[in-house]
């Protein structure tokens, strides 16, 4: 019966790597219990690629259907575990994938993104570090509720990461004096991310995004010089002022052959909560102007995110419900999807079993 359930899942595709979950390795383990009026109940465990697998809803479907279908099967149960695949090349000791969240201007809510896809994965399950590159106007420190408290190392002179709300990160918020300006030269901030990537002890980690500051410049250099990164997200509103801006973020990784997951585009729409009549206040559908990309989402203008900024608790925290908050947990998983199918694709078959 077994051997029956494991044939019959063959032919059930992981719906994004478009794969067999069987030759993918995602089938962890099939019981097969006799029930007492006859026939079996069989419980079968995924293992899926990510913890927020966007799809999972489908895989679900798709077994079960599958395994009803074997005879003398009556009943059965899925359960999931998630194990996120470690590259052919891991960017760091203990550190799966590095995600960089780009920006070509200032003004496009990169950093509350960047905060927010964090906290939406760790709230999935995954184990996640976020860096604020954004040395010169670091503010993650601030929208996690951490801006007053002090980086210190361990034993082995390593950084340790602040923990909040479920992510470990670090800022240099938490190494400067609040207020004060950092005058710095190229070499001085490449020594600083130097730091933050290497001297830092951040432990396992499935992902560890990146906020890069606006631009395309010594920051995003040292980065992409200095690790081996899995992708990079471009952040923009939609007007055509901000998309001249992320089309140089995009040839700036594709010169640094950085693959692009996708965009998001954010401040993409306004609800008025009075009304509930929708306001493309910057437009809408500019990431499209962008190329061939995949759009990871477009999330509205919420002041409920602004206030949680504010605040130091992440909107998809505390107003899980919120429209905002339900783009970027999509987003979330749809980034942590496209991580997936990058990283199966490039690993050889024989490590996939």
């Amino acid at each position: 019966m077994r051997e029956a359930v494991l044939d019959s899942l063959r032919s059930v595709n992981d719906p994004e790597l478009h794969r067999d979950l069987v030759s993918l390795g995602m089938i962890e383990r099939i019981d097969v219990t006799p029930l007492e009026q006859g026939g079996s109940a069989v419980t079968v465990k995924v293992n899926l690629t990510t913890p927020a697998c966007p799809l999972k809803a489908t895989i679900e479907r798709d077994v079960r259907a599958a395994v009803m279908g074997v005879p003398g099967v009556d009943v059965v149960s899925v359960e999931f575990g998630a194990q996120v695949r470690m590259p052919a090349t891991p960017p760091l000791p203990g550190v799966k994938n590095v995600l960089l969240i780009g920006s070509g201007k200032g003004g496009v809510g990169k950093s509350s993104v960047a905060v927010n896809i964090a906290c939406a994965l760790a709230q999935s399950g995954a184990s996640v570090g976020l860096m604020d590159a954004d040395v010169y106007g670091p503010s993650v420190a601030h929208m996690l509720g951490q801006g007053q408290a002090k980086l210190v190392g361990n034993a082995e002179r390593k950084m340790l990461p602040i923990e909040a709300h479920g992510i470990r990160f670090i800022s240099m918020a938490n190494l400067s004096p609040a207020g004060q300006a950092l005058v710095w030269r190229g070499p001085m901030l490449h020594s600083a991310i130097q730091q933050f990537l290497k001297d830092a002890a951040w432990g396992n980690l499935d992902y560890l995004i990146v906020d890069l500051p606006p631009g395309t410049g010594d920051v995003q250099l040292s980065l992409t010089q200095s690790v081996q990164v899995t992708g990079a997200v471009i952040v923009t509103t939609p007007q055509d002022v901000a998309l001249i801006d992320a089309a140089r973020a995009i040839d700036m990784f594709r010169k640094a052959s950085v693959p692009v997951l996708g965009i998001i585009e954010n401040m993409s729409y306004f609800v008025a909560p009075d009304t509930g009549t929708v306001y493309d206040l910057f437009g809408r559908g500019g990431a499209a102007k962008l190329g061939n990309y995949p759009l990871l989402g477009e999330v509205p203008l919420d002041t409920d995110v602004r206030r949680d900024a504010d605040n130091g608790t992440p909107a998809v925290l505390s107003h899980p419900e919120a429209a905002a908050s339900r783009a970027l947990r999509q987003i979330a998983e749809n980034l942590a999807g496209r991580v997936s199918v990058q990283t199966l694709a490039e690993l050889p078959m024989a490590q996939l079993v």
